[in-house]
């Protein structure tokens, strides 16, 4: 395989988890008399740019589907970040209502319903159907295709530039990423932003979130891949902010490099030479992933053995991506854990990929009673543990696997 950005021969091993369904092709009760696709999971470094991406078994049109089960806005956190992301770039870009704000990758339209509140006029782009559904239900404007060179250049020919781009979470979900980048140089106003989240590389080794790794991410970004690709593909990096969701991500600013006008910041500079001297250039930094991966498996399958030999009920709570990559590595069936609550109504009622845990709503949990609950979207950890205060009543204790096995009792908290 060669590397999707700078075409190097990869050689450099990464993470290798087996092998997996995609990780939001989640089953209903008729396709569980079906076969599953599965792909392998495998995760390889470019020693010539450092992206890190997953090996190609799966193009985007069989993962993003017209049913995809990935909504933003059930989790208040991440609402509460969208907000204060357009109240920020509001006060620090000056938008106003002559102003164009784009969301590639708009989802339900989480982030863009705070752009439109506040005045300023703006539109997504979203290619999963029933997102873009729920985005217009918010009187939302959807593009609903695929975003890269060719759509940027129709919409910038029809007079819909824009003063700035939103793209948070998607850089990593992207098979061309170069393609993806350039159109953002294509879309953008000539003194335009364009701002990229993604989680940040450095965490994952460091915390060892081996499973934010599924198909889906398509490569595992770091600031310094990413100044190679934008500065390639016509984008300049002007700025750089750390941030907690996700687990640790990084929001990146970029500008137009035949026409931005924006200083370099230092925290360019400061974050380069932080990945520098953690190693991030060099082989020996993604060597050891692999053996920190497979002792959460170990220790995640010993819990729940030991817990049914104890006669001991146990649920998991949130239906997340990175669950279903956990659960499938670990081999863990309903056997070990019988069920998975979670909020989202398009979820429940239907079954884990691969796993095939069946997803039942929070009704459940507080019938079942279970004394053991699985925090599946350890990201979500503090939200989670303050919404489920209530299994106090019965003594339950909330439990994360990553970066290492946690027992947390909520009457401690």
């Amino acid at each position: 395989m060669k590397c999707r950005h700078c075409g190097s021969e990869l050689r450099l091993p990464f993470l290798d988890l087996g092998s997996a369904p995609p990780s939001n092709a989640y089953l209903s009760e008729m396709s569980l008399r079906a076969p599953e696709v599965w792909f392998p999971l495998r995760l390889l470094v470019c020693e010539e740019c450092w992206l890190v991406q997953t090996e190609d078994h799966a193009g985007r049109e069989a993962l993003f589907t017209q049913d995809y089960a990935y909504f933003s806005s059930f989790s208040t956190s991440w609402l509460a970040h969208a907000e204060h992301y357009v109240q920020t770039m509001n006060e620090r870009f000056g938008l106003h209502g002559a102003s164009t704000v784009v969301e590639v990758a708009a989802n339900d339209g989480y982030l863009l319903q705070y752009v439109q509140a506040a005045g300023v006029p703006c539109y997504g782009v979203e290619p999963t159907a029933s997102t873009a559904r729920a985005a217009r239900a918010k009187g939302i404007e959807i593009v609903e295709r695929f975003f890269g060179v060719v759509l940027a250049e129709e919409l910038s020919a029809a007079g819909r530039q824009a003063d700035l781009i939103a793209a948070n979470n998607v850089l990593a979900h992207v098979p061309d990423i170069n393609d993806f980048v350039s159109g953002f140089t294509s879309l953008l106003k000539p003194h335009g932003v364009a701002t990229f989240e993604f989680p940040h590389l450095l965490h994952m080794v460091q915390e060892n979130q081996f499973d934010t790794a599924y198909h889906e991410h398509y490569s595992y970004l770091s600031l310094t891949a990413v100044q190679r690709i934008f500065d390639a593909n016509g984008l300049d990096v002007f700025d750089v902010e750390q941030l907690p969701t996700h687990g640790g991500s990084l929001r990146v600013f970029a500008q137009r490099r035949d026409t931005g006008i924006h200083a370099h910041d230092d925290a360019v500079s400061a974050m380069l030479a932080l990945e520098a001297s953690a190693g991030m250039s060099t082989s020996g930094f993604y060597r050891s992933f692999q053996a920190h991966a497979e002792k959460v498996k170990d220790d995640i399958v010993a819990f729940l053995i030991e817990a049914r030999r104890q006669g001991l009920k146990v649920g998991a709570y949130g239906a997340a991506a990175k669950g279903n990559t956990l659960l499938n590595f670990a081999g863990i069936r309903p056997d070990l854990l019988p069920y998975v609550v979670d909020k989202n109504p398009a979820k429940q009622g239907k079954y884990l990929p691969g796993s095939r845990i069946p997803i039942v709503g929070e009704a459940h949990l507080k019938a079942h009673r279970p004394e053991r609950i699985l925090i599946l979207p350890w990201n979500l950890r503090d939200e989670i543990i303050t919404q489920l205060s209530y299994v106090q009543k019965w003594g339950a204790s909330l439990v994360t696997a990553v970066p290492q096995l946690e027992v947390v009792e909520v009457s401690d908290r």
